[in-house]
Order: C-alpha cells, then sequence, then structure tokens
C-alpha cells in the first residue's frame, strides 16, 4: 500500500490516478496515524516553500518523514516534495527544510552566463540527462523528456545523489536520490511514458508490498 501524503499543498488527483491506471493500492492521509502502516510514501507538493514547511509540521510530517526514512521505508518526493528533503530554501527568506539531501534550493537568476535573460518559472517538457542506471529507480528509464513546472532549482554539492539532469540556462538535478528516498522536479503523472515508468518502479519495485 502507497500512503500519500496530504499536509495540504499537493497534487493529490493527478497522483492519485496516476496510480490508480498502474492499479497499484494507494491511501491518503492528513495525519500520520491514518497512513502509518504503509510500505511507501509519495510526497507531493504545490507552491511555496516556507508555507509547506508550516503545513507539514502543523500536520504532524517532518518526524514522520524522518523516521520513515531512517527505518528504510521508501519515499519518493514530487516537485515541491523533492525541494522538501533538501536543507534549506532562499524561497520567501532562508527557511529549513528536512535536511535528508544535502544543498539549498535557489531561485532561477533569470539571466544566463551571456547576460541574456530567460523566462521564470521554467515551464515545459526537456530532456532527461543520465548519470545513475543501476538504482531501482532508473530500470528503463531513458533520455526521454518530462514535463517541468518551477522557479526554484536544486543547488547541491553532492554529485552522487543526482540520477539525471536536464538543461534550461543552468544544469537542473531532474532525479535525486539515495538509497530508500528518491525524488524528481518534474511532475512524473504529467510526463508521459517516463513518468510512468518512474512511478511504476517506485511502487513495483522498492516498495515491497
Amino acid at each position: 500500500m502507497i500512503g500519500i501524503i496530504d499536509y495540504g499543498m499537493g497534487n493529490l488527483f493527478s497522483v492519485s490516478k496516476a496510480l490508480e491506471r498502474m492499479d497499484v493500492p494507494y491511501t491518503i492521509g492528513e495525519h500520520p496515524d491514518e497512513i502509518a502502516d504503509c510500505d511507501g510514501y509519495i510526497l507531493p507538493g504545490v507552491g511555496a516553500f516556507p508555507d509547506a514547511v508550516k503545513a507539514l509540521n502543523k500536520h504532524g510530517f517532518i518526524h514522520f518523514i524522518k523516521q520513515k526514512v531512517e527505518s528504510g521505508v521508501p519515499i519518493y518526493g514530487i516537485c515541491l516534495g523533492m525541494q522538501l528533503l533538501f536543507e534549506e530554501s532562499e524561497e520567501g527568506g532562508r527557511t529549513k527544510g528536512l535536511g535528508l539531501f544535502p544543498g539549498k534550493i535557489v531561485r532561477f537568476p533569470g539571466t544566463d552566463e551571456a547576460g541574456i535573460s530567460y523566462k521564470v518559472p521554467h515551464m515545459g517538457w526537456n530532456q532527461l540527462q543520465l548519470h545513475e542506471s543501476e538504482h531501482p529507480l532508473m530500470e528503463n528509464v531513458g533520455e526521454e523528456y518530462v514535463y517541468f513546472v518551477h522557479s526554484y532549482v536544486v543547488d547541491t554539492p553532492s554529485e552522487e545523489i543526482v540520477f539525471a539532469a536536464a538543461d534550461y540556462h543552468k544544469t537542473v538535478p531532474a532525479i535525486v536520490g539515495r538509497n530508500n528516498l528518491v525524488a524528481s522536479q518534474f511532475h512524473p503523472e504529467k510526463s508521459g511514458r517516463a513518468g510512468i515508468q518512474l512511478l511504476e518502479n517506485f511502487c513495483k519495485r522498492m516498495v515491497k508490498q
């Protein structure tokens, strides 16, 4: 059973519909005790980083997520749900994240190294550049196009956690992971074959049901 963490800032409908199409059983919980015994978890997210941290804390999920990661339970963060797993974000002023991955979340500068302006947010389809193929999440995932919508991007000193990147006037960590904790900056449920493959790999290969 997959537990979808509902802290009031997630794209629950699209994620749950993707799981239904894959015949993956799931449940949605607004509090840890509602989904305490699930085999794996999805942490979705849409909105501002500071608001999301406050909401996670209000719903009692910060300690819950850390404890599940520590105990080896698979967790998949999506979009803002990925960013929350890092140490801090500059969005709305410095805000601490969950600190499960090293690095911080910074805003796209909107101007490249040549001084040319570009649009922020980064919105649209970009091609994956694979750095990791051995992790179970990455099985049968190629350098395909996936769908991004974000104004802030991960800046991490740990290249080994970046499973795949994309290019939008700078390198964008697109998929990150370490052991049982994985995440994608893009929305897999809106990213065609590649995105569904990632969700299927998580639900049917990483999660032991």
